[in-house]
């Protein structure tokens, strides 16, 4: 639709604000609404934003960034292809906007554009990337300074599956009517934990649904009287919240998944294993990317089900890759890579840009992941001398040094640009410095709202 078409749309169906939203380089979705009167104008000129706004750590706290502060703004430019009306509010639209300079390029601080930027590349190569978001959230209500789970039941517990099957059905019918497919539904090991999945799409649109799926969850519970929260570890004593994030590379038209391979072991292809190479080579400054926030610490420790190892396995789901067993009679087309320390804490763009900028680097460089990488077994049973011998290291255990490994990796600090990686190093520094002031109880209570 163009933008003639969606204000008419928008006025048939009684919308009176329209918001344009954006993930932040501390992954909160944040934006601004306009009313319906100007909404025609500023889908064609979009909505002016401080460029004190990307500079912005947790508690709000300003940074000091060059190019960020009271001087200057960037423009909120939607891209119309992600407009949609809000089936639990009714009077209200919303659509995702490109982060844009005045003289109406891409500002080199927008995450979105740095996800376009690394699936060019891709495609420079002969690869689209198709992907898709596995999230994990707790529904919850506040009990005085506590939250208290929806329930207590078991994973994948159909008794559990009843006590939410009210808001759940709200929710698989509001997402179905922006058009986003549902995959699968079940509770998981948490009290009150729930896992919807919905299908996969092209790594952009993925990435663009994630925002409409977290927006859509806590709209969607809070009419219900409940809160829901994708923080990384809201309950220290249950299970975290993961995102994982799949990903698969196709041929320009589509039609052929160039990470399959028949004839091998695991049925990859040589350009599967290089991308993996890279992957492993990038771990630790990417888990910056994927797993960003103090809280994601709590949920990368060993076995745990969220991985803590650099290594990869088939259907190995304490490994940081998971090769996913394949759908009988469609092998091709389900061969996929799972990354798993990855959380909803997490800029989708941002992660999904670093990932593939990784496996590119790895497909580039012609790299292939050590031997002693690939394993069957949880890594958190060997033994120290055990992991030695067979290359497998420690992910990062602290927010600390996943900045610091962030800080030296040049090839994923050069994929996004000197503004976007020093502006989102500096808000990740200034998380890190306030939380480590601070108790659990402080942590966990201002991660459980803003994620």
């Amino acid at each position: 639709m163009n933008a003639e078409e969606i204000v008419q749309r928008a006025r048939d169906a009684g919308v009176r604000l329209v918001t344009f939203a954006y993930c932040d380089n501390s992954g909160i979705i944040r934006g601004k609404a306009t009313h319906i009167s100007g909404l025609e104008r500023r889908l064609n000129s979009g909505i002016g934003v401080t460029t004190a706004m990307q500079a912005m750590g947790d508690m709000d706290r300003l940074q000091v960034v060059d190019g960020m502060g009271p001087v200057g703004e960037f423009r909120m430019v939607p891209d119309l292809d992600t407009f949609t009306m809000l089936p639990y509010a009714p009077t209200r639209a919303f659509v995702i906007a490109d982060m844009m300079t005045m003289d109406r390029k891409p500002w080199p601080a927008c995450p979105r554009d740095f996800l376009k930027r690394m699936l060019a590349q891709g495609e420079g190569m002969g690869l689209t990337f198709q992907a898709a978001m596995e999230p994990e959230w707790y529904l919850a209500r506040r009990d005085g300074d506590v939250f208290v789970p929806m329930d207590e039941s078991l994973d994948n517990s159909t008794l559990g599956a009843t006590y939410s099957q009210e808001v759940i059905d709200a929710m698989v019918q509001a997402l179905e009517a922006q058009g986003l497919q549902i995959e699968q539904y079940h509770t998981e090991v948490g009290h009150g934990q729930q896992e919807l999945s919905i299908t996969h799409a092209g790594a952009l649109r993925a990435a663009d649904n994630h925002l409409i799926y977290r927006e859509t969850v806590r709209n969607v519970a809070w009419q219900h009287g409940w809160l829901a929260s994708f923080a990384p570890k809201p309950f220290p004593d249950q299970a975290g919240n993961g995102c994982h994030i799949h990903l698969s590379a196709w041929d320009a038209n589509g039609e052929r998944n160039l990470f399959y391979d028949a004839n091998n072991d695991l049925e990859l292809s040589g350009l599967a294993y290089h991308f993996i190479g890279g992957i492993m080579e990038h771990l630790p400054g990417l888990t910056l990317l994927t797993s960003p926030s103090m809280n994601s610490y709590r949920r990368i420790s060993p076995g745990s089900w969220s991985t803590a190892y650099i290594c990869y396995g088939p259907d190995n789901r304490e490994a940081a890759v998971r090769i996913p067993s394949r759908f009988w009679g469609s092998e091709m087309a389900s061969t996929n890579l799972e990354f798993r320390p990855a959380d909803s804490s997490s800029n989708p763009y941002i992660a999904l840009g670093g990932i593939i900028a990784a496996g590119l680097d790895g497909v580039r460089r012609q790299l292939a992941p050590p031997e002693g990488l690939l394993i069957d077994t949880d890594p958190a049973r060997l033994n120290v001398d055990d992991l030695a011998a067979r290359g497998i290291k420690r992910l990062p255990a602290t927010l600390l040094e996943a900045i610091q490994e962030l800080e030296a990796d040049r090839t994923l600090t050069d994929a996004m640009g000197p503004l976007l990686a020093n502006s989102y190093l500096t808000v990740r520094r200034s998380d890190w410095e306030l939380f480590s002031q601070h108790d659990a109880d402080f942590e966990i209570r201002h991660h459980f709202y803003k994620y």
